[in-house]
């Protein structure tokens, strides 16, 4: 089922139509920056939000209370010279459960390298085929990984198109020689690793797949169907836990539970002991800094 049909059916009370897809909210942490005109991170802030929401990602036509929500957290941790920054970005998106007033964690993602020059006022030009900027490149990326992974949870691999988007801006922002755009062996929690896992490798791949599991099949009929519900949530996590076997500590895996592990601690309370016990020996192979939190679940 596509998203716009089964957004029209959530959403039915609405006869207008737009065609923005986000509806992101930046953020801007300065405290580190040291400099005198604070004025600059206001109209950065501005920008970027502009930039996220204020044009169209697809050919499909959102109305306002379809648009998918968002938080972009930078925080500026250095200016090294006037009009170039080094920061790191927090990504986070959520999506709205069917029947409830619910809305559930998506995507929790953690870049911790991005460096930028930024001149107030400068427009914003973004062309999926040519690097143009180290702006536009990023927040391009995560606007098409975004709305891939918000596809993925109402349809069966339906990010793909939005997947490729990013995979080419990957691609082009190589040639710019700025981090988090190449393979690093120090730190994966960047943008070619994530694009790799998930546009990529045949391993990791496959937890597109659990998104749609957990939450078309999941939390989307959880107060209708349970038992299906809870068993089609433990499915999604064996195909996590499958992966994590064939290769640990994947970057699409950890950003997986980064948004998941309250969330299943949450719901799963009531699923039968059997489902339980089986999650939770999952999670402790996929997670197991959070034991604690995931051992819970047998105690309910």
């Amino acid at each position: 089922m596509k998203k716009g049909i089964f957004l029209l059916l959530l959403f039915c009370n609405s006869f207008f139509s737009f065609s923005q897809e986000l509806n992101f909210t930046v953020i801007i942490n300065s405290d580190r920056a040291r400099i005198q005109n604070t004025n600059v991170f206001s109209q950065m802030k501005t920008s970027f939000e502009q930039f996220l929401n204020g044009r169209s990602w697809t050919s499909d036509e959102f109305r306002p209370e379809e648009r998918i929500k968002g938080n972009l957290l930078i925080t500026i941790n250095d200016v090294p010279q006037v009009g170039t920054y080094n920061a790191t970005v927090q990504i986070q998106t959520v999506r709205p459960v069917y029947g409830t007033n619910y809305e559930s964690l998506v995507f929790n993602f953690a870049d911790r390298n991005w460096s930028f020059d930024y001149i107030e006022s400068q427009p914003l030009e973004f062309n999926r085929f040519t690097y143009l900027n180290n702006i536009s490149s990023l927040l391009a990326f995560y606007a098409q990984i975004a709305l891939g992974l918000d596809y993925d949870t109402f349809e069966s691999r339906g990010g793909s198109e939005f997947f490729a988007a990013a995979n080419d801006i990957v691609n082009n922002a190589q040639q710019s020689g700025r981090p988090g755009w190449v393979q690093s062996t120090s730190d994966r929690r960047n943008r070619y690793s994530l694009n790799n896992d998930i546009y990529i490798s045949s391993v990791f791949s496959v937890i597109r797949d659990a998104y749609y599991l957990y939450h078309r099949q999941g939390l989307d009929i959880l107060q209708i169907r349970p038992d299906e519900a809870y068993a089609n949530i433990l499915e999604a996590v064996r195909i996590l836990a499958s992966a994590n076997k064939t290769q640990p500590n994947g970057i699409f895996t950890i950003s997986f539970m980064d948004a998941k592990s309250d969330e299943i601690t949450s719901i799963m309370k009531n699923a039968s002991l059997e489902i339980r016990t089986e999650i939770v020996e999952l999670l402790l192979e996929i997670d197991p800094n959070n034991a604690r939190k995931y051992n819970e679940l047998l105690k309910s």
